[in-house]
Formats: structure tokens, sequence, C-alpha cells
């Protein structure tokens, strides 16, 4: 049985400056946990996760990011995702700042190690003067769901002063693999994110095709629109391989933990002009990354300046890149996906 997560769910982004941002960050959150069914000892839960990581940022930081989403899985089981990014001075000892009472703003020391209890999921990657990353997944109900084979993290913003993106992306998973689609509408605002939409419900209709048979699918259902650039990558567990296919500037790499292979994409605009459809290939053992980014993010990034990251859930590499790595005059996107190690 096939199950796909996409950016057809809302992101919801808050820039934290202030403490009024935390709380209009909360209300967000209160606000989707009643929309997926959360009870109240759930919806409390997240809460105490969003106030405490929006009042570590404030505390180490001074400012930084909060994304709440619904949970970047292919359970059937809702959840939500929490994500904070920051440019703060890093943590020196993630131990030690976990255990209750231990602090280096002058605090209860409490904040971290209420975000590893109150989640269901947690992860963190810090380095001192590169900033920090956390987070939390708190599913509706309990025992957590079984996963499928592949972990995703993505994030998408629009251009500055736009409501709408016109990036987007979607993920499918199966028995037997699964399909990553990195799209960049033509443009911005409404019409580029209608082009996106459109990439996102081909892969809805062939979730377990070839790289090319989306593409081809995408083709025909973009023509009603301005069109795109549009990546696919069929990850193949039994093969340990990664089969890819991409027209436009929506770049692919695998990322081994060590070396990073760039995939070819070529020349041209689904729903247009799309002359030639090709489709390449690479190892992706269990554990391996594969990373799509469209041209709203700077192509000159390297996870190995990034001790540890790697290994990190895939939404802190996505988070690091986008903070880093975001051009700021273009809408942008990040998809990272990762082969559960289960599934070798």
């Amino acid at each position: 049985m096939e199950t796909l997560i996409s950016s057809l769910h809302p992101q919801l982004v808050f820039p934290i400056n202030h403490a009024s941002d935390i709380a209009a960050a909360r209300r967000a959150g209160q606000k989707l946990a009643d929309e997926l069914g959360f009870d109240d000892v759930q919806a409390g839960r997240l809460a105490i996760v969003i106030t405490e990581a929006g009042t570590n940022i404030l505390k180490h930081a001074a400012d930084g990011t909060l994304y709440v989403m619904r949970a970047q899985s292919g359970a059937a089981m809702a959840g939500i995702d929490v994500l904070a990014i920051d440019k703060g001075p890093g943590i020196l000892d993630f131990e030690a700042s976990l255990r209750d009472g231990v602090s280096t703003a002058g605090t209860a020391g409490n904040g971290l190690g209420a975000l590893q209890r109150q989640s269901d999921e947690f992860d963190v990657w810090s380095m001192p003067g590169k900033g920090a990353a956390f987070f939390m997944r708190l599913w509706r109900g309990s025992p957590p769901p079984v996963p499928c084979g592949i972990e995703v993290g993505a994030l998408y913003v629009p251009l500055a002063g736009e409501e709408a993106s016109g990036d987007g992306w979607a993920a499918s998973c199966d028995l037997d693999g699964a399909t990553l689609l990195g799209v960049d509408g033509l443009g911005h605002g409404p019409e580029a994110a209608k082009a996106a939409r459109a990439a996102v419900h081909a892969l809805e209709r062939r979730p377990a095709s070839s790289p090319s048979e989306v593409l081809h699918t995408a083709h025909e259902a973009l023509r009603i629109t301005r069109g795109a650039a549009l990546s696919v990558a069929r990850i193949d567990y039994s093969g340990n391989e990664v089969r890819f296919a991409g027209i436009g500037n929506v770049s692919c790499v695998v990322h081994d933990g060590a070396a990073r292979r760039a995939l070819v994409s070529h020349n041209g605009i689904v729903g247009a002009n799309m002359r030639k459809v090709q489709e390449f290939s690479a190892e992706c053992p269990p554990g391996a990354l594969v990373i799509m980014h469209s041209d709203g993010v700077q192509t000159q990034w390297d996870l190995n300046a990034y001790p540890g990251l790697h290994g990190r859930a895939p939404v802190l590499v996505a988070g690091i890149l986008m903070r880093d790595f975001v051009r700021g005059r273009d809408d942008a996107l990040v998809l990272v996906g990762r082969r559960r190690e289960e599934h070798a």
C-alpha cells in the first residue's frame, strides 16, 4: 500500500524575535492540534514544546525560526512536527544541557529536558559557533505508528511578500521503495503554486512509477498551467540505488555521509517544452541521503562542514541548509529523504 505526504498540507513559519511571536506560534499549534483530533493532554504537550523551543531561541540566540506542521511521515496516524532553528552560539555540552537545572542563561534550566520529555520523537544538531536545530514530533495516539522505509524532511518558503509558494514537494512510500518529487513552478505567487500542486497530484496518480513515467504524467497535467521545473527520484530498496530524472533547475544530490553525487537534469519546462527525459542512477545504500532543492537555495553547500548533521533527522538537514543557503529573492525548497537502516 502506498502512502503520500506532500506540501499540500500547509507549513507554518514563525520568525522568533519577541515573546509575542512564541504566543502566535502556540495559538497556531493549538488550532492544528484541534484540526487533527489531539486531546487536551496531547495539545498541552504540544503547547509546552512550542513554548520551550521558542523561549530557548530568545534566551540563547536572540532570534530564530519555528516551523509547525503536520508530521512528515507516511504513517496513517496524525502527528505534528515542530522544528526550531537558530544561529546562536550553539551548545557546548548537549548531554549536560538536557539535565534539569543546567543552564547557561541564568534560567531554571528545564527547557531542553522538557522538549525531550514532551516529544514522542526528538532529535537535535548543534555546533559551537554554528547555532542549533531541534526537531520534535508528537503523535495523536499511542503507541507511535510503524514508520515506512524512508524518513523525510522538507521545508519550503515563498518569496518575501507572497503568501503562496511556487515550490512544492511530495514523497510516496511502499514496500519496494520510495519516490521523492521536488517542483519549482515558473515565477511566483498563486499561478506558480497551481503548477506545483499539479505536479504533486501527478505523483498521487503514479506513486510507485518510474521517474520518467511520473514526469510524463506531470507534463500532461501541467499543460494548463504556466509549467515548472521538476525532479523525481525513485529509491529502490532491494537494488540499493536511486533512479532519477529531472527537467529544469531542481537539483538532486545523493550523499552517503562522506561524498556527494549530483544527478543530471535536462533543460526544458514540464508542461511546455519537455524535449528529453532521461533517467540516471546512483548507489543509495541504507542511511544515504537524497537531497533536492530549488534554485531558491544556493548550490555551494557542504554537509561535511557540519559534523554529525548527516546522521540527524532529515528535517534538521533541511533546516540548516535552508537557514544558511536560502537566497532570499525567490521561492525556496529543500527536501531530504533517508533510507532507514532496517530496510537494508
